[in-house]
């Protein structure tokens, strides 16, 4: 409908302060949301804000910093950005506050110093290893694997030339993180239940193989061949 507000969250940022959680954080505040960067040290996430505060000039009321805790507490999204060494001990310290809520997982399971060999845990994925963790009452949603955080900071929204796979539990549960990939100026596709989240996390060290291959460092993916539905 051509008068329908569009629907904005309140997106928590566990593990926000790196780059991939900063650059998140930066296009969802410019996009409408509210966005809270989560640390384990509050210090380090308000440093993180104000790492941000000349991009985001006019917009700072959106943006706060939090101990991780208290981010997920305030949030009614929660995406996780820790490496993946600190993975499944962020999420059962964090269980009882994630209950019940969409969890954007954009962790992947790489393994240095072989970081351009797919090495998937037992549970088949990071996202599938969360979903475990949480239970089902959680709605793990994978996305935002494929994208360097350079492409988010370093191009004007709607310019990034890659698209975005979002796999998880439940439909609706990808629908809303499809929208958010939009937000970001992105194009998001709907790849599917939980299981596929080897494949696209897997993707992740192939893109790292071609960025040292080719001396570049944001390579990404593109879906071909469908006609565009807007």
């Amino acid at each position: 409908m051509e008068n329908e507000v569009k629907k904005t969250y309140k997106i928590g940022i566990v593990g926000g302060t790196g780059n991939e959680g900063k650059g998140l954080a930066y296009r969802w505040v410019l996009a409408g949301h509210e966005v809270i960067i989560g640390s384990r040290q509050s210090a380090k996430a308000q440093a993180a804000v104000d790492a941000l505060s000349e991009l985001l000039e006019g917009k700072m009321d959106r943006l706060h910093g939090m101990e991780n805790r208290a981010a997920v507490e305030a949030c009614e999204i929660a995406v996780i950005t820790v490496p993946y060494s600190a993975h499944s001990a962020t999420l059962e310290d964090l269980k009882d506050v994630l209950d019940g809520k969409i969890v954007i997982d954009v962790v992947v399971p790489l393994v240095p110093p072989k970081v351009t060999k797919a090495q998937m845990p037992s549970a088949g994925s990071a996202a599938q290893e969360a979903q475990e963790i949480l239970g089902d009452n959680c709605n793990v949603v994978d996305a935002f694997q494929n994208i360097s955080h350079e492409r988010l900071m370093g191009e004007s929204v709607g310019e990034v030339d890659c698209d975005v796979l979002v796999c998880g539990k439940g439909k609706a549960a990808r629908q809303v993180v499809i929208g958010l990939v939009e937000d970001t100026g992105l194009k998001g596709w709907d790849a599917g239940p939980i299981e596929n989240a080897m494949v696209v996390e897997g993707l992740t060290s192939i893109l790292i193989g071609l960025n040292i291959q080719h001396k570049v460092h944001a390579s990404g993916i593109r879906i071909t061949g469908i006609p565009d539905q807007d």
